[in-house]
């Protein structure tokens, strides 16, 4: 990533100019921008039906990061120019331009833009999990995960006196899945290419590969040989993932990359649930309560909290981890594109493991997650139309009042449907009171019992 410029606006809120180069780029804007920040590009819009060029900033209302096609998509209202107060998408790639401004710019989202300017390695490897019939082309990067492409194709099966027919449709099977890894991968740019497969395929996918490799003129030369590591897995699908970057055999590849040290601290937490479980807890609770007895040694925690629309709660979470760092403790920040990250938001997305055994943690009662998501669903209509009043105050009166106006229509509208429902629920159950009153004075016959064998018999 690239700083173009930084600076104030007359209003005092902070702007940066940014230039993103990689994916992993991207990545990072991702999880910066948030609902109600300006974000200002160049873009086309129809003007009189013909499509113009020109430079947009709108207000933020959503964010859609495609990693496939290298793009992040916000959605918003127009803030300038003649079509003030209307919706439009902008989409930033790759090497594009574009003005992000802030009213209240948190300590981790400069940490974040500060780890994207330094310079080096690219920790960018290639894994293919494959078992006879399924491959999975995968991309390891920093922050994320990503499937090139999946392969899959029919095996015959194993029968005496046709062994040569199931070898023929294996072999087929590797070289298709040896092909379309020459068409998504480089292997001159990877650090690492790892082959994972079930029982001795891929050995037998290597040797393929470097057959296509020739076949295409495309021949690997020694040092591009020695980034293979070849793992065994149970299967060819992408949770096994999670088995090649535990595998001791990746541990030398992946040394110094994030997404080891990411793997190895879940397994340590894992490792302690099981055998010293006074050490290890998860949620929010109970790792803020092991906080204020400064006893968290490493914290981990999802990039997935701090993406909330609530600016209180992204609050909270970077108050928290600025707490952890005081107290000498380290902070993992785990992606939730990486498989670990996965992993991670299903325990809540926060964790802490601890210096020393905190027994009396134990004994406390983990918080009401089904009332607390009843209060969020009952108050999910509220929290919307206050927000959009929240993040459209600052705007100009033109803008403040199409956004209240829209919002009022589809508020009355949410409420006509809620009271149709209602309707129909009150008919529905005087329907069943009446049903309940009458008697049912014909009773259809019961089935007879017939067992496997009465079938056979019949049948015959």
């Amino acid at each position: 990533m690239r700083i173009i410029e930084q600076s104030f606006n007359e209003d005092g809120s902070e702007f940066v100019r940014l230039l993103c180069n990689t994916r992993d780029d991207l990545w990072q804007l991702y999880n910066i921008v948030h609902r109600g920040d300006r974000v200002a590009a160049s873009t086309s819009r129809k003007n009189c039906g013909v499509r113009t060029k020109m430079c947009l900033e709108i207000v933020v209302t959503s964010i859609d990061f495609d990693p496939v096609c290298d793009s992040i998509r916000f959605q918003g209202f127009i803030i300038e120019g003649d079509n003030t107060g209307w919706g439009h998408t902008l989409e930033v790639k790759l090497y594009h331009q574009l003005k992000l401004t802030k009213k209240c710019w948190l300590p981790i989202d400069y940490q974040r833009i500060e780890s994207s300017l330094q310079v080096r390695l690219e920790d960018a490897m290639a894994a293919v999990v494959l078992h006879e019939g399924v491959a999975q082309i995968c991309l390891l990067k920093r922050n994320m995960t990503i499937v090139k492409a999946t392969v899959k194709g029919q095996v015959a099966r194993k029968r005496s006196g046709f062994g040569a027919g199931h070898e023929e449709s294996v072999q087929e099977f590797l070289e298709t899945a040896a092909k379309t890894f020459m068409r998504h991968i480089k292997v001159e740019d990877m650090k690492a290419v790892i082959l994972a497969g079930r029982g001795f395929i891929h050995n037998s996918f290597l040797k393929t590969l470097n057959e296509v490799a020739d076949e295409l003129n495309r021949p690997f030369n020694k040092k591009q040989k020695e980034k293979f590591v070849l793992v065994s897995v149970s299967s060819g699908y992408k949770h096994s993932l999670k088995e090649l970057l535990n595998s001791p055999a990746t541990a030398a590849a992946l040394a110094n990359t994030v997404a080891r040290e990411e793997v190895k601290a879940i397994e340590t937490f894992m490792r302690l649930v099981m055998d010293d479980p006074s050490r290890a807890f998860y949620g929010y609770k109970h790792v803020a309560m092991a906080n204020d007895l400064a006893a968290i040694d490493t914290l981990l925690i999802s990039d997935a909290l701090f993406r909330s629309n609530d600016v209180k709660e992204r609050k909270k979470y970077n108050d928290f981890v600025e707490d952890v760092k005081l107290n000498k403790g380290k902070v993992l920040l785990f992606s939730s594109l990486h498989p670990s990250g996965e992993q991670l938001n299903m325990m809540t997305g926060i964790a802490a493991i601890l210096r020393y055994p905190l027994l009396e943690l134990e004994d406390e009662a983990m918080e009401d997650t089904e009332s607390d998501l009843n209060k969020s669903l009952a108050l999910q209509n509220t929290t919307v139309f206050k927000g959009i009043k929240e993040f459209a105050s600052d705007f100009p009166p033109k803008i403040y009042s199409m956004l209240m106006q829209r919002t009022a229509r589809y508020k009355k509208g949410s409420e006509i449907v809620t009271g149709m429902a209602s309707g129909f629920s009150d008919v529905e159950s005087d329907f069943e009171e009446e049903e309940d009153d009458e008697t049912d004075t014909e009773q259809p016959p019961p089935r007879p019992y017939m067992t496997l064998g009465d079938c056979i018999v019949s049948k015959r």
